[in-house]
Order: structure tokens, then C-alpha cells, then sequence
């Protein structure tokens, strides 16, 4: 499995490619629609799920435009943030800091994830882990065949999300990683945000730890 990345003008937020042998998922397609397709025709593979780790806006921007032009592919996503993909207000697009753009407003997932139940989409298997506390439906996917977990908005190289937006709570986020995710293998780290990192860099670095 490969993973590739590619970094939204809109809070330098990552998009995420799993490339396996014949397929591709995608993670939390942000705001950069030419750069997310230019990356899938490149991959020339088929997209057979997307997953989100959260549903702030910066998150799901192009998310209906990756749906209507590679086949509607299952969508993902945590129960308690669905209703978000289509209310402004709860994913932060429709919040008056944000009249600079449009409000963002997405189909509703197809799928709610079961956490840590082993997943097979095709040929990937992966696992879902809770990690609130940057939002309350915030996860983490781990693909244990690739040594690798995407953490969202929980995990950052040396730092972690931040707490102070609606649903938010630093003693949550901080309970997640130490719960969740530090008791992970020491796995490739790869963020919503910035650059990746591991595991073990984080247990021996990150300063809220």
C-alpha cells in the first residue's frame, strides 16, 4: 500500500490517498479540487470508499465533487458528526467568521462507522478509532498492513488539535491520544495537518504528553 498527500490552500489542511493494488481510498478531501483530481487521474485507480475523520468544513470541501466524478463511492464517517456534512453551522463554514465563503453543504454518508471492528473495503483492512476532543465525532484510522494511522485533527507532530471550538475539550483529546492511539505500535503518524511524524517521536516529544 501507498499513501500519498496533498496539502488545501484552506488551513493547509492534508488530503490523503491509500493507494492499493487495484483500488483507492481517499481521506477528508479538502478545498482543492484540481490538485485532489489531478492526484486521483494520476493514481488511475478506481475510488472505492471515502473516509472522514471529522466534518469540519476544511475537511469535506470537494467531498461531493470526488462522489459525482468517480462513481459515488461509500462515504464514511462517524455517527455523531453526520449531520454536519450538511449544516454550516455545525461543520464551521456557516459560522459569521466564515461570510469571506460559501456555506458548505454536503450529501448525507452512506456509512457510520463501527469503532474497532476490522474493515475490509476491497483490499484494504483497517480499523476505527475513537479520538474526540478536537470535535466530538473526531477518529483515526489505523491500516495495520501499512504501519500507518491517520489522526485528523487529534494527533499533529508534536502538538495536538485544537480544543476551543464547538464540542471541543482538551481533557477529552488528551484522554484519546494516551487511550487510542498511544497504545498503537509504533506506526507512521499522518495528520490532518503538517507534516507526519510516529508514534514513538510523539510518546518521547510532543510537549502536552
Amino acid at each position: 500500500m501507498k499513501i500519498h498527500k496533498t496539502v488545501n490552500p484552506v488551513a493547509y489542511e492534508n488530503t490523503y490517498y491509500l493507494e492499493g493494488e487495484q483500488h483507492l481510498i481517499v481521506v477528508d478531501p479538502g478545498s482543492h479540487w484540481e490538485a485532489i483530481r489531478k492526484t486521483i487521474e494520476t493514481i488511475n485507480k478506481p475510488v472505492c470508499a471515502i473516509l472522514l475523520t471529522h466534518t469540519h468544513y476544511d475537511h469535506i470541501m470537494s467531498l461531493d465533487l470526488v462522489r459525482d466524478t468517480y462513481g459515488n463511492p461509500p462515504v464514511y464517517v462517524a455517527e455523531s458528526e453526520a449531520a454536519w456534512l450538511f449544516t454550516p453551522v455545525d461543520n464551521l463554514s456557516g459560522l459569521p467568521r466564515h461570510d469571506d465563503m460559501a456555506d458548505v453543504v454536503c450529501r448525507p454518508a452512506e456509512q457510520t462507522f463501527v469503532f474497532h471492528e476490522e474493515y475490509q473495503i476491497e483490499e484494504f483492512r483497517f480499523t476505527v478509532l475513537p479520538t474526540p476532543g478536537h470535535s466530538i465525532g473526531g477518529v483515526s484510522f489505523v491500516f495495520p498492513d501499512g504501519h500507518l494511522v491517520l489522526t485528523g485533527d487529534a494527533l499533529f507532530r508534536e502538538t495536538i488539535g485544537r480544543t476551543d471550538l464547538p464540542t471541543g475539550s482538551m481533557e477529552q483529546l488528551l484522554h484519546s491520544v494516551q487511550t487510542q492511539l498511544f497504545t498503537l505500535p509504533n506506526y507512521d503518524v499522518y495528520p490532518g495537518h503538517g507534516p507526519a511524524t510516529t508514534i514513538a517521536h510523539e510518546k518521547n516529544f510532543n510537549p502536552f504528553f
